[in-house]
């Protein structure tokens, strides 16, 4: 029961779309006729206001370290593994958004935060230097997830990277336009607007 609980309470938390939340506090309009639809950061600094992709960033990656944290707080180590993957399912497919949500990486990063710091800062590392040489956030994300269980073997445990590994297809499944787009070298570069 402690498990079903985390799973639908982490579920709404990550429902909430704090993209849509902040463009529309910024006046930025809907989100998802903006751009790439994405209702990510990366999304939102298509607009031109870093301050609304900082705080929508803030908010997607705090809800899913949030929703670990009081996890294994009150229920345990278990429940924070719940906690984690019942998140992104619920940035991924909100209830809020007729289940169309965003990609989730910032609230991945998180999640991995929260379960295992040492991990989460070599993903966010990670994110952060291949960001910087190749200016994809796609491609960013997909080397991060991807590197992600195999960090966890070494800083967190087996148990932790194979849920890692789940997130991790769930990051490459919902960015596999991207991955085409990649492929064909006509993905968007970040801060690019489209």
């Amino acid at each position: 029961m402690d498990l079903i609980i985390t799973a639908f309470l982490a579920y709404l938390l990550g429902s909430v779309p704090f993209g849509i939340v902040t463009a529309r506090a910024f006046g930025l309009g809907d989100l998802r006729q903006i751009g790439s639809g994405n209702i990510g950061a990366t999304n939102v600094l298509r607009t031109g206001n870093k301050l609304a992709a900082f705080l929508t960033l803030l908010g997607d990656s705090g809800k899913g370290a949030l929703a670990v944290l009081l996890a294994r707080l009150i229920f345990g180590e278990a429940a924070a593994g719940i906690a984690a993957l019942f998140a992104m399912l619920g940035h991924l497919y909100p209830i809020f958004l007729k289940f169309k949500g965003g990609k989730g990486v910032a609230t991945f990063l998180g999640t991995l935060l929260a379960l295992s710091f040492p991990t989460g800062l070599l993903a966010c590392a990670t994110w952060l230097i291949v960001a910087l040489i190749t200016r994809y956030s796609s491609l960013s994300a997909l080397v991060a997830a991807l590197l992600a269980p195999l960090y966890a073997v070494f800083f967190y445990h087996l148990h932790g990277a194979i849920l890692l590994t789940l997130l991790t297809m769930l990051i490459f499944f919902k960015h596999r336009e991207n991955i085409e787009r990649l492929k064909e070298g006509t993905e968007s570069k970040i801060g690019k607007k489209r």
